[in-house]
């Protein structure tokens, strides 16, 4: 089985487990740029995050057999903060970095007339920069959030085959499918979406236009449930093809509207010298 896990905070995770993806079959992966738990106090705060995730994540990534993506952008819960406000004046210049795939996460936390401002902002900056949205719908008032966000994506122009709506269930999705936007699932052990709850939403809805993601933030997660959809989707009948189609060929269609997809292969771990910033993710060997 072959995956892209197209929405994955790796910052918040161990090298057990990049171990443990690489061997259920992630090869690829995207990290959105997102909240860290605790409010940043400004601007530098995020530019090192940024660096972060286009330098020593995607290394770190890459020690382990997987190709490492990002997403960058003011999430939504800050864009309440006028402490990080400044922060979309330095968007542009991350914009334009390799590895960056997309704007994102944008969307709503609350709702507010800030969050209003600075995800319409950043649409634009993703049609001035060519790159496609991932768009995070609120947790709280789902539905309502979903509509605006739609609203939202409708009055920026870009268009609906660009953007990507995430962490939708039940009774959002119907509503991201007549839009023409892409739909992204976030499948957790006991909130959002659940793997046979997926598959049911597939069984509804087919697999165009379906991401499936395990998000594996800071909280209860597991970034092994792109794999565990995937062998529920086998039990419940559907076929390896239409597997490889969510887990796999959908991420690597969105995101490759980017340009910046790389998805060569790359061998599992190996011990080499090679560091990145003087860390080479190595440590002694056993009783040194």
């Amino acid at each position: 089985m072959r995956i892209f896990d197209p929405h994955i905070h790796m910052t918040s995770r161990t090298t057990d487990d990049y171990e443990a993806m690489y061997a259920a079959g992630v090869r690829a992966v995207t990290e959105p740029a997102f909240w860290l738990g605790q409010p940043r106090t400004g601007t530098a705060s995020f530019t090192d995050y940024f660096d972060s995730l286009i330098g020593w994540e995607r290394f770190r990534a890459a020690r382990f057999g997987i190709r490492h993506h990002a997403t960058i952008a003011l999430n939504p819960k800050e864009a309440n903060d006028p402490r990080c406000r400044e922060v979309l004046g330095v968007l542009p210049r991350y914009l334009a970095k390799d590895g960056v795939v997309a704007v994102g996460e944008v969307g709503y936390d609350s709702m507010t007339a800030d969050e209003d401002d600075v995800f319409a902002h950043q649409l634009a900056l993703a049609a001035d920069a060519g790159l496609p949205a991932l768009v995070h719908t609120p947790h709280r008032d789902k539905l309502s959030g979903t509509r605006r966000s739609l609203d939202v994506v409708r009055e920026s122009g870009l268009a609906p085959e660009r953007v990507l709506v995430d962490h939708l269930n039940e009774v959002t999705v119907d509503l991201v499918a007549d839009s023409g936007c892409w739909m992204g699932f976030s499948i957790y052990p006991d909130t959002k979406m659940d793997e046979r709850r997926m598959v049911e939403v597939l069984r509804r809805h087919g697999t165009d236009r379906m991401l499936v993601n395990s998000a594996a933030d800071w909280g209860r997660s597991d970034p092994l449930k792109t794999r565990a959809t995937g062998e529920e989707m086998l039990r419940a009948g559907f076929t390896e093809a239409d597997v490889e189609k969510v887990l796999w060929h959908n991420p690597v269609a969105f995101y490759g509207q980017s340009g910046r997809l790389n998805l060569d292969e790359l061998p599992g771990f190996t011990a080499e010298a090679t560091t990145f910033a003087g860390n080479s993710v190595l440590r002694g060997g056993s009783g040194e």
